[in-house]
Parts: structure tokens; C-alpha cells; sequence
């Protein structure tokens, strides 16, 4: 009979030593054989740190480059339509279509990777339920809560 590895606790002493760790460890570098350019590392660390460090597998983290690299593209392209616009002599702009393509690319490799919104943040019931509590707190005015109030 093949033993199955067990989940690790999350909630005991051991675990939080290794977050602490892991934070203080900074965003896991990525695999040798794979390449990221400069624009592609802030999409890379947001991305690794979306999960536990000790998750992560090599096939996990050469994906995750893909949708960095892929995220990258987008904020490239997107400039690049804002710059010109989606509409040049009367036709649509090519890169409106790589947008949308690299868009699909980006829900599709987020979900395989398990870094999409539900995976991280949770249900959309639950998040709502945030969202409500913060507009509840913004609505009371409590000397004892402190707050961040931004002048204009």
C-alpha cells in the first residue's frame, strides 16, 4: 500500500516559525533554467507569494513564470493601446485582440496554478461580507479605532 503524504498543520507553533521564515525569506527565485526579463519580476514575486513558500513545486514555479511573463506582455500592450488607442484608421488595434488572448492566458494558468481570487482571498460570499464590515467601520466614527483619513 502507497502511503500518501500528509497535509502539514497550519495552525501550530511549527507552522508559524515557517512562515516567519518564509517572509523573512523574501519571494522564492525562480528555477535556473528559466529566464524572467526585468519587467517580468514584479508579476513573479506578487505571484509566488499568493501561496505558502513550501507549496510550491518546479512545474508550479516554471508556470508561474509563464504568467509573469504573460502579465508583463499585458501591461506592455496596454500601454501601448492607451499611447494609440484601440481603433488606428478605422480598424481595430492588433494588439486589443493579444489583450484579450493574453487575458484568457492569464485565467487559465492562474487557476492552474491556484492563485486566482477564490483561491486566495476566498468565496466571493465571504469576501462581500468584508467589504460590508469595511463600510460599516467607515460609516461609524470612533475615536478609539484609529483611522487613515486622506486629505485632498
Amino acid at each position: 500500500m502507497k502511503m500518501t503524504a500528509r497535509r502539514k498543520r497550519s495552525d501550530s507553533i511549527t507552522a508559524a516559525v515557517a512562515a516567519a521564515q518564509a517572509v523573512a525569506l523574501g519571494p522564492l527565485d525562480p528555477p535556473a533554467h528559466v529566464a524572467l526579463r526585468t519587467g517580468d519580476r514584479p508579476f513573479w514575486d506578487a505571484i509566488v507569494t499568493a501561496r505558502a513558500r513550501d507549496t510550491w513545486t518546479a512545474i508550479d514555479l516554471t508556470t508561474a513564470a509563464n504568467l509573469a511573463r504573460t502579465q508583463a506582455d499585458i501591461e506592455r500592450l496596454q500601454s501601448d493601446l492607451d499611447k494609440s488607442g484601440y481603433v488606428i484608421e478605422g480598424k481595430a488595434h492588433p494588439a486589443a485582440a493579444l489583450v484579450e488572448t493574453l487575458t484568457r492566458r492569464c485565467v487559465a494558468l492562474s487557476r492552474a496554478l491556484h492563485v486566482h481570487a477564490q483561491a486566495t482571498v476566498g468565496r466571493s460570499a465571504d469576501a462581500s461580507k468584508a467589504l460590508a464590515n469595511e463600510k460599516k467601520a467607515a460609516a461609524e466614527d470612533d475615536d478609539l479605532i484609529p483611522t487613515l483619513r486622506v486629505v485632498k
